[in-house]
């Protein structure tokens, strides 16, 4: 396999990356509005629009601020700011962006329902495309792993066994998506605790699969992307000491 992988004949070829990344978001919005029209919405129409508009600019300037903070040497050399911000993306830092900016909406509309639950699945989705999109770029794009021995190690175009963690992102998504599945079929959670739950488990789980990729540690000794996980942890964590709801819906 030679990386990275583009689709085309001859000197007309496009990047397989930017298709299944356009791919993650037309299938992630049409399951949403698939899902919307089979789920009551506690939401008003009107509310969750300037919800969809508030998670969607704040994941977009989370994304691109966490992103362009992994690498502190490449942004000291950069020359052009905007365009390195614009140019870096990271997941952790879209979801935080979306969560606390959703949180910000809400607070201005006066919205106090939970509005994340109907976004999980699809989110899933996206993200589990989008990540075969990454994947296709092997080591052109920052979601490869280090050099291992492991017997999941892949060539991913520059002659050395990597940890392919695009791959191992897909497969823990598509299993934690049969967990809270299987959760919500057995059990009715309380408004809003699903989307609490795939956030606390994709937080914890890209902590701990940092420490498998060449990223820049601080002298902290974590990454940019851990210190983001362990803020958005913290919030979870005070969100639950402070509610105290029950966690089955009555």
């Amino acid at each position: 396999m030679t990386f990275p992988i583009e689709f085309g004949y001859g000197s007309y070829k496009v990047s397989a990356h930017l298709i299944f990344e356009l791919l993650a978001f037309f299938t992630a919005f049409r399951f949403y509005i698939f899902l919307r029209k089979k789920t009551k919405d506690p939401i008003s129409k009107a509310n969750r629009f300037l919800i969809i508009i508030g998670a969607t600019l704040g994941a977009f300037l989370g994304s691109r601020l966490v992103g362009g903070l992994e690498d502190p040497n490449a942004l000291a050399n950069s020359k052009h700011l905007f365009l390195y911000f614009f140019a870096t993306k990271t997941i952790v830092g879209g979801l935080l962006g979306g969560l606390f900016s959703v949180e910000l909406v809400k607070l201005l509309i006066h919205e106090k329902k939970n509005s994340g639950d109907i976004f999980v699945f699809p989110i899933i989705l996206g993200m589990s495309i989008g990540r075969i999109g990454c994947f296709s770029n092997g080591i052109y794009e920052m979601t490869y792993g280090v050099e291992t021995h492991f017997f999941l190690g892949m060539d991913l175009g520059d002659g050395l066994h990597r940890h392919p963690v695009a791959l191992y992102e897909i497969i823990f998504l598509l299993v934690l998506a049969s967990i809270l599945y299987g959760i919500s079929k057995k059990i009715r959670l309380r408004n809003g605790l699903l989307f609490k739950l795939f956030m606390i488990a994709y937080l914890v789980f890209r902590f701990l699969l940092e420490y498998i990729k060449p990223v820049f540690f601080w002298d902290s000794g974590l990454s940019t992307i851990q210190i983001a996980c362990i803020i958005g942890l913290t919030y979870y964590f005070f969100v639950f000491l402070i509610k105290r709801k029950p966690v089955v819906d009555q």
